[in-house]
């Protein structure tokens, strides 16, 4: 590959994984973005995401990785890791660790994501439908388009259905109540949201229309309860 990296045509190629770019950004020291294998400083981050359920319609229909835990952690190594090889890239993942690196840190860096009431990162158009699989490290230096200026969508939420829907009272804004949502999950009454994903999240209004099909929902809810994915 040349030294000149297309972004556009490395987001197609993702795209065709279910997978996006969701941004990036031109690391300094604070940011706790490791050097390339070859000790050079990486010039260029760029986050890999998904939204919606474009990434399990992928996922689910790979039948090359053998049945097993964390079966979406080794998809997402594989698929990537051979993108990363293909496109000179280093490559470093959420799961990766420990010492983890500070995904959330990094995502708020590269685009316009704010805390939300759950924990989970609100984007502007996705809403609470989205996560993040993977950061890609390069020596160039890429033009990167700047994210427009926006607020939260929260602050203009008045009514705030995600804090009052949970049946357990998981979320109270500031803490999770993890073992709460988890027990309650296990049993019958619990069967909505670890069949059709967490009802809180669900109350969100903001990028509904991304929201996670009921089997890409139940495998992220069986793979909390387990907890193995």
């Amino acid at each position: 590959m040349s030294d000149t990296v297309n972004v556009e045509a490395l987001g197609r190629e993702l795209e065709s994984l279910g997978l996006l770019i969701r941004g990036g950004f031109h690391p300094n020291e604070e940011h706790g973005v490791p050097p390339l294998s070859d000790g050079r400083a990486v010039s260029t981050v760029l986050i890999v995401g998904n939204a919606g359920p474009a990434m399990w319609q992928v996922f689910s229909a790979d039948q090359s990785l053998a049945p097993g835990p964390n079966r979406m952690n080794r998809w997402t190594e594989k698929v990537i890791g051979e993108f990363g090889e293909r496109w000179q890239a280093a490559v470093w993942f959420p799961f990766q660790g420990p010492p983890y690196f500070p995904f959330q840190r990094w995502a708020q860096q590269a685009e316009q994501v704010w805390s939300s009431p759950l924990g989970i990162l609100m984007h502007p158009e996705y809403g609470l439908w989205h996560a993040y699989r993977a950061a890609l490290g390069f020596a160039q230096c890429l033009q990167l388009e700047q994210p427009v200026e926006q607020t939260s969508p929260c602050l203009r939420c008045e009514a705030q259905p995600c804090l009052t829907t949970c049946p357990v009272e998981a979320f109270d804004g500031a803490s999770y109540a993890v073992d709460r949502c988890r027990a309650h999950i296990a049993t019958a009454e619990g069967s909505d949201c670890l069949q059709q994903g967490c009802r809180a999240r669900r109350a969100c209004p903001i990028g509904a229309e991304f929201q996670y099909v009921p089997e890409q929902a139940g495998f992220h809810m069986q793979a909390f309860l387990s907890p193995v994915e």
